[in-house]
C-alpha cells in the first residue's frame, strides 16, 4: 500500500548565521544518500532528500536572510517561519548557543507555538555537551520545549535530532490509507493558468463536494468525478504574495511544488504556449522527474497562439529539448478558456496512471533483455565485458527493475538506456518514467 501522503516534509528556519546551511549540508553530505541530481537541472539546494534509519523525509531550507538591521531580519524570519507553517510536517528551529537567546528569536518562537505543528528547538554551535549545557537551557525560556544540542560543524548530536524528527511524523492512519483515488498535482509557474484549469475540469463535471481547504498543507485538495470515476486534484495555484521579491516567490513556489508533488500520483506541468517553454518550467518538471511521478505536459493557452501547419512540431520539439531527460512525458496542447482538449486529459491521466503502477512479468522482461543484447552487444572495457544475466521488476509508481550483472562499472548509462528503450518498445509505459537499480553477482551465483 504506498504512503498517500508522500514523503514527509522538515523545514529549517532561523537567523543569519545561525548554522542553517552547514546543517543542510550535514544532512544532505556523505552521512546520508542524496539522489543524485538530474542530468539538466540546476537546483540551488531548496531542497534535499534525505534518509534516515529507513525513514525518507524532504528537506527544505527556507531562504537566506539578509543580515541587514534587526527589522528587517524579524519581517524575513517570519516570511520563513509562515512558508515552513504552511509547508512542513516538523519544524527545525535552529538558534545559536554563542549568540544567546535574540529578540527576534523569541518573537519567532511565539508564532511556531501558535501555529500547533511539531517544532524541534535546535541549538547549533555546542562544541563540548559539558561545558555549554547550562547556556543550551538558556532556551528553555523560549517556550517550545526542550532545545536539542548540536554540532553541525562537528556532525555532533546530529543523529538524536534525527530520530526525534521522525518521531514527529505523521501516523498514516488506516482510515487515510485508504484513500484510493489517484492524486493529480497540477504544477507550474503562476499565472499560466493552472486554477482556470482545475475550474473548467471541476464545472463541467459540477461535483457537490465542497473544497476542503489541504487541513495539514495549504494546497486545496479538490475531489471531481468524471465518467464515473473519482480524483483528487492538488492545487498548488493561490500564490498571490503581495510585492515580494522575485527571488523569494520563486523558492515559495518551489517548495510549495515539492509538497504537490510529494503527495501526487500524477503531475500536470501547465506551460504558457505564448510564453513557450522556460527554464523555470523545467525546475519544475524536475521536482516530478526525481520523485518518480506520472507527467503529462499540458501546454495551456493553446488558442492565443497564431498557428501553420508546423506549430506543434515545432513547439513539441521545444519542449523535448528543453526536457531532454523526460522523453516519457506525455504532451498535450489544451486551452482553459475555449475548452479544447480537456477532456483528453482525463484519458490521457488515466493512461498514465495505469502505466505508473504497470507490472510486467518476470520470464517477459527476461525475454526482452536477452534478445536486446543480442541485438547490440554489452560494452566492455579492458577486456572485460559486461554480461546481463536476469531482470526482475520489484515495484511500481513509478515501475522499478533490479538488473543483475557481472560488473557495474561496465554498465553505461548508454547502455542503461538502451535496455528502457527496448522495454518501453514492448509496454510504452507512457507518461512515467522507469527506474533501474544494477546489482552485481558473480559468475557462480549465476
Amino acid at each position: 500500500m504506498s504512503n498517500i501522503k508522500g514523503k514527509p516534509i522538515v523545514a529549517v528556519v532561523g537567523r543569519p548565521n545561525v548554522g542553517k546551511s552547514t546543517l543542510f549540508n550535514a544532512l544532505a553530505g556523505s552521512m546520508i544518500s542524496i539522489v543524485k541530481d538530474t542530468p539538466g537541472i540546476t537546483r540551488d539546494r531548496i531542497y534535499a532528500d534525505v534518509t534516515w534509519l529507513n525513514h525518507s523525509f524532504t528537506l527544505i531550507d527556507t531562504g537566506g536572510i539578509e543580515p541587514d538591521s534587526r527589522d528587517i531580519i524579524l519581517s524575513q524570519m517570519r516570511e520563513q517561519a509562515q512558508i515552513a507553517i504552511d509547508t512542513a510536517d516538523v519544524i527545525l528551529f535552529m538558534v545559536d548557543v554563542k549568540q544567546g537567546l535574540v529578540d527576534a528569536d523569541a518573537k519567532v518562537a511565539d508564532m511556531l507555538r501558535r501555529s500547533h505543528k511539531p517544532v524541534l528547538l535546535v541549538v547549533n554551535k555546542v562544541d563540548s555537551f559539558q561545558k555549554m549545557m547550562a547556556d543550551v537551557y538558556e532556551f528553555y525560556n523560549l517556550g517550545i520545549g526542550e532545545p536539542y544540542a548540536i554540532s553541525a560543524a562537528n556532525q555532533m548530536g546530529i543523529g538524536d535530532l534525527l530520530d526525534e524528527v521522525i518521531a514527529l511524523f505523521p501516523e498514516s492512519d488506516g482510515e487515510e490509507e485508504e484513500d484510493e483515488r489517484p492524486k493529480i498535482a497540477i504544477v507550474g509557474k503562476p499565472n499560466v493558468g493552472k486554477s482556470s484549469i482545475i475550474n473548467k475540469l471541476i464545472g463541467e463535471n459540477r461535483l457537490i463536494v465542497s473544497d476542503i481547504a489541504g487541513t495539514t498543507r495549504d494546497a486545496v485538495d479538490t475531489p471531481v468525478k468524471y465518467n464515473g470515476k473519482e480524483y483528487v486534484f492538488i492545487d498548488t495555484a493561490g500564490l498571490r504574495r503581495k510585492n515580494k521579491i522575485k527571488e523569494e516567490l520563486e523558492r515559495y513556489m518551489i517548495v510549495r511544488t515539492v509538497s504537490a508533488v510529494e503527495r501526487a500520483d500524477v503531475v500536470v506541468l501547465v506551460i504558457d504556449a505564448v510564453e513557450g517553454v522556460t527554464e523555470q518550467d523545467a525546475k519544475i518538471a524536475g521536482i516530478a522527474h526525481e520523485r518518480g511521478k506520472g507527467v503529462v505536459i499540458a501546454v495551456n493557452k493553446w488558442d492565443a497562439v497564431e498557428k501553420d501547419d508546423k506549430t506543434i512540431y515545432r513547439f513539441t520539439e521545444k519542449v523535448r529539448n528543453t526536457l531532454s531527460y523526460m522523453p516519457y512525458a506525455e504532451l498535450l496542447f489544451i486551452s482553459a478558456k475555449t475548452g479544447q482538449r480537456l477532456n483528453k486529459l482525463y484519458e490521457t491521466i488515466d493512461m498514465v496512471i495505469e502505466n505508473h503502477s504497470l507490472r510486467v512479468a518476470t520470464g517477459v522482461l527476461n525475454e526482452i533483455m536477452t534478445e536486446a543484447v543480442a541485438l547490440q552487444q554489452p560494452p566492455s572495457d579492458k577486456g572485460k565485458r559486461l554480461r546481463l544475466y536476469y531482470i526482475t521488476q520489484v515495484s511500481v509508481k513509478p515501475p522499478t527493475f533490479v538488473i543483475f550483472v557481472n560488473d557495474k562499472e561496465l554498465m553505461h548509462f548508454s547502455y542503461q538506456r538502451y535496455i528502457e528503450n527496448k522495454i518501453r518498445e514492448s509496454f510504452g509505459f507512457k507518461g512515467t518514467p522507469l527506474h533501474f537499480i544494477i546489482r552485481e553477482r558473480k559468475d557462480k551465483d549465476a
